[in-house]
């Protein structure tokens, strides 16, 4: 089962979630903020992706955090517990499905690969 990680007010989640219904996909959203978001899930993220790849540093979230908060965030240790903390400041969409590669970010081509090989 795919699943389509995000928050539903996102406009790259609704281009995402518009491709993936316009191509018959079947799968799932879990919206961070209505579905949450616990520690285990966020560190398999991480732990295929990379904190930095998954903190979202070009957001308005980001750029609304006081500077001093923004030079805490180091390793993966301290960008999780922000990540957890705000889920906004997560990149997305992040697309999943068992035995895939996760894919950060919309792109029709990539996600019509991926999609093709599910």
């Amino acid at each position: 089962m795919i699943v389509l990680y995000g928050i539903k007010n996102c406009d790259t989640i609704k281009k995402a979630r518009r491709w993936l219904d316009a191509q018959g996909a079947e799968y799932q959203f879990h919206d961070y903020r209505v579905d949450g978001l616990n520690a285990e899930l966020l560190n398999s993220f991480i732990a295929q992706l990379g904190w930095e790849a998954l903190l979202n540093t070009r957001g308005t979230t980001w750029r609304k955090l006081d500077e001093a908060l923004r030079a805490t965030i180091i390793d993966a240790r301290s960008a999780a517990a922000l990540m957890l903390e705000m889920p906004a400041i997560i990149k997305r969409p992040l697309l999943y499905a068992p035995g895939q590669p996760m894919l950060l970010g919309f792109n029709e081509s990539n996600y019509q690969q991926f999609i093709n090989e599910v």
